[in-house]
């Protein structure tokens, strides 16, 4: 068979940040409201001698032989031998843009953003053509055989690059099936998801307030999932089903009561969650045209919010500021 050749080629994939449903997406079947963020990584892939992979994250390069540090890597390259049903050919992938600085995350999506890089930098460099449907169906089951604990909604927005609604399917039967069929047979299945891009009306700025505060995703995600109750559920899906709502008939008090509502809810969850910088960073909203809250797992990382009108978001970035607060991105 002749030797697969590879395309010199540069990649780059994004991160996330969720706007609403980020604990209750852990259960199958809820809906979560999550917003691309077009802070890039990039991945760089040439023939090479022998495989060589390297990150701007580590001092140090490796080929195949098992990693800790590269592991997600490693996994996301098996995957895709998997996928293709044959070896790969020797090459170099490097990848660069660590969503961080001086060593503290953004919290925007670093292992999701990772596997989607790698995954779609092998598909450019070796010509083979994934949907987003496949490519998010991989870098989940990539992430599933790392034993993550998340919902792949990061995942989800990270591959169609938009603003999205995804509801979650039940991964424990699809960790399951992956030891009992094939690959190929299980990217046929219908997992029971749902990824739709959102085309909002509503005229907003949206904000991202970065606390500098590093969050343990995992850690608060096993601690918040123990409380989560059928109420939580059923209330939160409320709330963001209207956020969606809000958002795509321009109803601006019903974006501020669904949001003000899932905040609530997550207060409720977990105090842990509102640390005292994302506290800072929602309290910043008093007297102003403005709904804040946390985004994500809580804890530190960022918090998002939209102002209405130019002097709420003007003094939104002031009170931030004073609260060391950084605006990370805006749009």
């Amino acid at each position: 068979m002749p030797k697969q050749s590879v395309n010199q080629v540069t990649v780059k994939t994004g991160g996330k940040l969720y706007i609403a449903g980020e604990y209750s997406v852990l259960t199958a079947g809820q809906t979560a409201l999550i917003q691309f963020i077009p802070i890039f990584m990039s991945a760089e892939v040439k023939e090479a001698p022998s495989t060589q992979l390297s990150s701007d994250m580590f001092d140090y390069s490796v080929g195949r032989e098992p990693d800790a540090n590269y592991a997600l890597i490693q996994e996301a390259l098996n995957t895709f031998e998997a996928y293709c049903g044959e070896d790969l050919p020797a090459l170099d992938l490097s990848i660069t843009g660590k969503l961080e600085r001086d060593g503290v995350k953004f919290g925007i999506g670093s292992s999701g953003s990772v596997v989607v890089l790698t995954l779609k930098a092998l598909a450019a460099a070796l010509q083979k053509d994934l949907s987003k449907d496949i490519l998010f169906k991989l870098a989940s089951y990539t992430l599933l055989k790392q034993g993550d604990n998340g919902s792949m909604g990061d995942l989800a927005c990270i591959v169609y690059e938009d603003l999205i609604s995804y509801r979650s399917f039940d991964r424990e039967k699809i960790a399951e099936l992956i030891d009992q069929i094939t690959l190929s047979e299980l990217l046929e299945k219908d997992w029971g998801y749902r990824i739709s891009p959102i085309v909002p009306v509503l005229q907003a700025h949206f904000l991202v307030g970065w606390t500098k505060q590093a969050a343990i995703s995992k850690d608060m995600v096993k601690m918040a999932k123990s409380r989560i109750s059928s109420k939580y559920l059923s209330e939160t899906e409320v709330a963001v089903q209207d956020a969606i709502k809000a958002l795509v008939t321009g109803d601006k008090n019903l974006l501020k009561s669904s949001l003000q509502a899932v905040s609530d809810q997550l207060e409720s969850l977990s105090p842990d969650i509102y640390v005292d910088k994302l506290k800072k960073l929602k309290e910043a909203e008093q007297g102003l045209d403005v709904i804040a809250k946390s985004s994500g797992a809580g804890g530190g990382d960022c918090g998002i919010a939209f102002a209405f009108d130019q002097a709420s978001r003007d003094t939104l970035v002031e009170r931030w500021q004073e609260e060391g607060i950084e605006l990370l991105y805006e749009v």
